[in-house]
């Protein structure tokens, strides 16, 4: 049998930049990436949002034809909605059974398959070669899901130009349907609003997009902790942050706030971590922090107007030494509390916003220690006003860490969180709160 998975496995991160890898090639699958989510978030019939994925989708992967089918959950079955290639309309009035053939078996487990040889798999069912007259040789097939929700398969036929696909397809294919997945949802919602044509589904659209693109949870480590929120505003803001293990020996910390507000700021949030989510799956097992900043700042550039910059914080932790490489684009600067001084330090160094000019980028690294705590935020946390409209400040959060200093992560949080909630008092929140703290054991 000559079938191949992919694995979950997530390799250690070698300093330097990504082997084969470079920076064009990498912002050239991006943009592509991009360009199809943009696509089907637009307002347009789902048959045509459909089938201009699935025709992206084929010329991405070099492939003969390709399959989008979604899954009824009411009777079990998966329907063809769009399958491209010669042979494609005869597709459209099947449906195949939940576990029933390839697509059938990946829906099932939700787990993708890369087939070089179809026949030579036992799951490959010829059924639909027969009625068909297609003769099917290799396969990716992908499972598109979203917070565990099944919502389909997505699927490539016949590599042109050689035999079959390999791992690098398999890996650039998973990462469309997690887009695609992604863009689906964010376009039902948007339909939806339009539909209702009222500010308040407007309000709730953005926040189901902004909090569909946080993570469920965060990573539990031995070294250190880590903590974070988001209190999103009534008029709802840009704001999005991630905590992410890089391999065994690295952490990500991420925090980015985008101009503006409502859907709009939304869909460049999605666009956000539709950059980094792509880049830590066609890093191919190295991660450079610079290749992703630089990157992702292309992508916004291309692929957004100017008035939608966004300003962010990347922080690169090695568990091994303690160390944190920081990149400031244009973001509140994050502090850092160290045991052995009396005075935070704030992390300053980067450069530019992302999303406006091309521009270089600088470092710095930072030495953290037992019992030093870390905090990033939005400007939703010093910028926060009360009644007679003062002013939150730096000068606040310093003095809420200041005071908890010795506590855990979330509790150093949770008093950060309940002090902006008591100095805002009665007043309206403005914009989203967005706060995050990592403290070393």
């Amino acid at each position: 049998m000559a079938t191949k998975k992919s694995t979950d496995k997530t390799p250690d991160p070698p300093s330097g930049k990504a082997a084969g890898y470079d920076l064009k090639k990498m912002v050239d699958d991006l943009n592509f990436l991009h360009q199809i989510s943009q696509k089907i978030s637009e307002n347009k019939p789902l048959p045509k949002l459909l089938m201009e994925i699935m025709e992206s989708s084929k010329l991405l992967m070099d492939a003969e034809a390709s399959s989008l089918l979604l899954y009824e959950p009411a009777d079990k079955k998966l329907y063809f909605h769009v399958a491209t290639g010669q042979k494609g309309k005869l597709f459209k009035k099947f449906s195949v059974d939940l576990g029933q053939g390839i697509a059938g078996w990946v829906a099932k487990h939700k787990k993708p398959l890369l087939i070089e040889d179809c026949y030579q798999d036992s799951r490959f069912s010829p059924d639909y070669d027969k009625k068909s007259n297609f003769r099917t040789k290799s396969m990716i097939c992908v499972p598109m899901v979203r917070k565990r929700k099944l919502l389909g398969v997505i699927q490539v036929i016949n590599k042109r130009g050689r035999d079959a696909f390999d791992q690098h397809d398999l890996t650039l294919f998973e990462t469309l349907a997690s887009q695609c997945a992604i863009a689906i949802e964010n376009q039902k919602l948007i339909r939806k609003q339009v539909e209702a044509e009222a500010l308040e589904r407007e309000l709730d659209t953005a926040r189901d997009i902004q909090q569909t693109l946080l993570p469920d949870v965060l990573p539990e480590y031995e070294d250190i902790e880590v903590a974070a929120l988001l209190i999103p505003a009534n008029q709802v803001g840009g704001d999005y942050y991630n905590i992410v293990k890089i391999g065994k020996d690295h952490t990500l910390l991420f925090v980015a706030d985008v101009a503006g507000k409502g859907i709009p700021a939304a869909l460049v949030v999605s666009t956000i971590d539709s950059c980094l989510s792509s880049y830590l799956k066609l890093n191919l097992g190295t991660f450079d922090l610079m290749t992703l900043v630089t990157g992702m700042n292309k992508v916004l550039m291309e692929s957004t107007t100017s008035t939608k910059f966004a300003t962010c914080w990347f922080g690169l932790y090695e568990h091994k030494t303690g160390k944190i490489l920081s990149i400031n684009a244009g973001h509140n600067p994050p502090v850092l509390f160290k045991k052995s001084q009396p005075e935070p330090v704030e992390l300053n160094t980067g450069g530019l916003f992302l999303g406006s000019l091309e521009v270089p980028y600088q470092t710095e690294t930072i030495q953290l220690d037992p019992a030093d705590v870390l905090v990033f935020y939005s400007d939703g946390i010093t910028e926060a006003w009360d009644t007679k409209k003062v002013m939150y400040r730096k000068a606040g959060l310093i003095k809420s860490v200041s005071r908890c200093f010795n506590e855990s992560a979330t509790d150093i949080l949770a008093a950060i969180a309940a002090d902006v909630t008591n100095h805002v008092g009665r007043a309206e929140q403005s914009d989203d709160i967005t706060c995050g703290v990592l403290k070393v054991k």
